[in-house]
């Protein structure tokens, strides 16, 4: 999706059988709207398998990955950091300072979504805490919201490597076909 710059998307908490689609559907959104890989935590293995199967059948690149060390991958992060969360900042008014940050001068960026309640320091760590509206919303749709507006509708016309099948977009009904068709 773009040239060197890494964008990573870090799930911040997970309560298993509570948030087990929604953590899942964050990472299937990074995946599909241009970012690289996803961080869930170790306690998160089956949205994990779900991300990883559908990168198998549906193409990538994209990497899905465990860690029991979140906050370390914030502290520790050769980059820049967005946390998302409905306290922060306007996204229209931050949202050219991140994409020079991250498209023009090849900063990596790491975007982080919480599931609970985020301590603190999370969001002193962070290089933006960016609010794509400021009110109650999910998770998932700031992570939509925000990637979309840092590549200007660009991860649209993605090309999709190593796909066994993909979606033929239509008007009505569904299409899927294998590749080699």
């Amino acid at each position: 999706m773009h040239d060197d710059s890494e964008v990573a998307v870090l799930r911040l908490g997970h309560r298993p059988g509570r948030d087990d689609r929604m953590t899942t559907h964050v990472g299937l959104t990074a995946r599909a709207l241009g970012a690289d890989r996803v961080l869930f935590p170790d306690n998160a293995g089956q949205s994990l398998e779900t991300v990883a199967d559908i990168t198998d059948r549906f193409g990538g690149p994209f990497d899905a990955e465990l860690t029991d060390s979140p906050n370390a991958i914030i502290r520790n992060w050769e980059g820049e950091v967005v946390h998302l969360t409905m306290y922060g900042e306007r996204v229209e008014t931050v949202e050219n300072e991140i994409r020079a940050a991250h498209l023009e001068n090849g900063t990596p960026l790491l975007v982080v979504v919480g599931s609970e309640k985020v301590s603190f320091d999370v969001y002193e760590a962070a290089d933006w805490n960016v609010g794509v509206t400021n009110q109650p919303h999910s998770e998932v749709a700031g992570l939509a919201v925000f990637l979309d507006r840092l590549f200007e509708g660009r991860e649209f016309d993605r090309e999709w490597e190593n796909a066994d099948r993909r979606i033929i977009p239509q008007e009505t009904g569904k299409h899927v076909e294998s590749v080699e068709e």
